[in-house]
């Protein structure tokens, strides 16, 4: 069976965005001058693309791999 547990990592916005949003929904403290939530907002859109490349990275991992092992497609299963 094949592994894709980088894919996960895109599940990290959608934890910072959603997941978090009842603990993080508050004004204090005020950060740089920014309410909470915007801060937390703000950092989760700079996570974003970071979870979406360590997507892209084990993918190319993955494809190499199997490159490597003889040109096995991705997303077959091995069975």
């Amino acid at each position: 069976m094949r592994r894709r547990i980088h894919v996960l990592w895109l599940g990290v916005p959608y934890v910072l965005y959603l997941g978090a949003l009842p603990l993080v929904n508050r004004v204090r403290p005020v950060v740089f001058g920014l309410p909470f939530l915007f801060l937390w907002l703000l950092i989760a859109t700079l996570f974003t693309p970071l979870a979406i490349w360590m997507t892209w990275r084990g993918d190319q991992r993955l494809r190499q791999r199997q490159d490597a092992r003889g040109g096995e497609a991705l997303g077959a299963r091995d069975e």
